[in-house]
């Protein structure tokens, strides 16, 4: 379980280092995703394993979670948290890399952004909450996991948190070493590039003779 959760953590470093060329804004994220996975399992854990809200959730009685909740938990979780994750911060890095200004970036991102990563993840919050009136136990189990976990994750650590964490880094969030700045490849999520590469094409069109 412990080498299941580096593997996880170490490739969502190295894909955002790629994707957002900081330090800071993947090493934000994965501590993201790791408060979000524990906040899941010890609802969970208080739920189903201690009893309480037994009656509401129609509980037959308290046993502990079943051995592959956290494994499932765990894979689930790691593709929700990234995608919001990368839909909110490159809308911030793609306002920074125009007008340099950290604090109004994070604005534009959550106002761009927010509303979009939030209607996601109520849609699959309710998605995975119709999994609890189903009178499994384990089933239950799962749904209620993933319904908690996708609602910490959105509204408290990405649309809360990451915004937080942020403004307080300013630009030391979107910064480098510049050995790793020129062994990582050019990713580009942005197309900040586009332009550049539109422009050159007009260029060598026009310079084609006619006839």
């Amino acid at each position: 379980m412990p080498g299941f959760v580096a593997i996880i953590v170490i490739l969502a470093l190295i894909l955002l280092t790629f994707a957002f060329r900081s330090l800071l804004v993947p090493l934000k994220a994965a501590v993201g995703f790791l408060l979000s996975v524990a906040a899941a399992l010890g609802t969970t854990v208080w739920v189903f394993q201690y009893g309480h809200l037994n009656g509401p959730l129609a509980i037959p009685s308290a046993a502990p979670a079943t051995s592959f909740l956290p494994v499932l938990l765990i894979g689930v979780m790691f593709g929700l948290a990234v995608d919001y994750e990368v839909f909110l911060v490159s809308r911030m890095r793609e306002h920074h890399e125009n007008t340099l200004d950290p604090q109004q970036a994070v604005v534009h991102g959550v106002a761009r952004s927010g509303r979009v990563v939030s209607a996601a993840a109520l849609i699959m919050a309710a998605v995975f909450a119709g999994f609890i009136f189903n009178e499994d136990p384990v089933i239950k189990s799962i749904g209620f996991a993933l319904a908690i976990g996708v609602l910490i994750d959105a509204f408290v650590v990405r649309m809360t948190l990451v915004p937080a964490a942020m403004a307080l880094l300013g630009r030391r969030a979107w910064s480098l070493p510049h050995w790793l700045d020129r062994a990582l490849p050019d990713v580009d999520v942005e197309g900040a590039n586009l332009p550049d590469r539109t422009a050159r094409k007009d260029a060598e069109r026009s310079a084609v003779p006619v006839g």
